[in-house]
């Protein structure tokens, strides 16, 4: 099922009787019947979402405060997905009542999210809601403290870029500072997406920040090496020197080999090599492969695909054998032509080899 399958005609009938049960003014036919029209089956996710956004307003005619205090009192039975109409109520008709909406944002984000509701009030009204968003760090609730970083994430995924905190993160280092080592694993990703968002555009900003808060504690430790992704699949060795990771002397690729040099799209290879550590000390090891896919005009784009970090002992070796699907996906198209797999070792190249992608 598609995720905007969610929003379907039985949700709509649901949803108009539950807001007619606290207002008996709200024509709930008419509802459905405007929301239900003939273009509803074209409309995508967040298109769906705003769509039935607009139809409260439009059918639910009281006050903006008096609106919110029905969508209120019927918000806990739609969670997740399903309850994102609510906060998307607030982030198109509540601009103008900032008292309000924080209030109500923050009760509806405790049943779904108010990630993406947020940001049109961080753009018009930075100073309040920033410190709306610092006050909501604090909070005992996790769903507040996940909001306070997930919301104001300068490359939020489906969200249009917070492109002030994309030039300029620096208002927001107070709040990832709090949440650093938050005991919430769903509070724990968001920071850590956050540091990786802003790492695209200041990855020196980031490797700071990592080295001051690497050490403090397991949770501490664990956003970071989640938040540095970015640079770490990049080899960046300041960042692989935090873990450890940046030396790749005295470490080797040997015996690798393909299955076939010659495979069909939609096939599978297999790849197997040894690794070996020459030194007489044990080493820290992070493996991965890049595989240079061939675009449609021709040339490559690199794929990076992690293996494993481990330990391994002095004058030693360890055997790895991987497949690799050739498979179309919606989020890759594969074409013809010659590709290439290399494989690196603490952030260097220590080895390729080449096979043809046919179709």
């Amino acid at each position: 099922m598609n995720l905007k399958d969610e929003y379907n005609e039985a949700f709509v009938v649901d949803l108009a009787a539950k807001i007619y049960a606290k207002a008996s003014s709200f024509n709930s036919i008419s509802f459905t019947k405007s929301i239900l029209n003939t273009s509803w089956e074209n409309k995508e996710l967040k298109e769906r979402v705003r769509w039935i956004s607009e139809n409260i307003n439009a059918h639910l005619q009281l006050p903006y405060q008096k609106q919110l205090v029905i969508l209120l009192e019927i918000a806990p039975n739609y969670r997740g997905l399903r309850g994102f109409i609510f906060p998307d109520f607030v982030q198109v008709f509540g601009l103008n009542d900032l008292k309000t909406s924080f209030t109500a944002l923050e009760l509806f984000t405790q049943y779904s999210t108010a990630e993406f509701a947020i940001r049109p009030f961080i753009e018009l009204y930075p100073k309040e809601t920033i410190q709306q968003i610092i006050d909501w760090s604090l909070h005992k609730n996790q769903h507040l403290r996940r909001l306070a970083s997930e919301g104001s994430r300068p490359r939020l995924p489906w969200a249009t870029p917070l492109r002030s905190f994309i030039h300029n993160p620096k208002p927001m280092l107070p709040i990832l500072e709090q949440l650093i080592n938050d005991e919430s694993e769903y509070v724990r990703k968001s920071v850590a997406n956050h540091l990786n968002d802003i790492s695209k555009n200041h990855p020196e900003l980031v490797l700071q920040l990592a080295k001051k808060w690497h050490g403090n504690s397991k949770n501490s430790n664990w956003i970071i090496k989640h938040g540095l992704r970015t640079l770490l699949k990049k080899g960046n060795k300041k960042a692989l020197a935090i873990f450890d990771l940046d030396n790749s002397s005295e470490l080797s690729i040997e015996n690798l080999h393909l299955s076939n040099n010659k495979i069909k799209i939609g096939d599978f290879i297999y790849f197997e090599f040894n690794i070996i550590n020459h030194s007489d000390i044990t080493r820290n090891i992070r493996l991965e492969y890049k595989i240079d896919f061939v675009k449609a005009n021709g040339s490559t784009s690199k794929k990076v695909f992690q293996i494993s970090e481990f330990y391994l002992k002095p004058k030693s070796l360890k055997f790895f054998k991987r497949k690799q699907s050739f498979k179309e996906l919606t989020t890759r198209k594969h074409y013809s032509g010659q590709h290439k797999i290399s494989f690196y070792v603490n952030g260097d190249e220590k080895g390729n080899i080449t096979f043809a992608l046919v179709n």
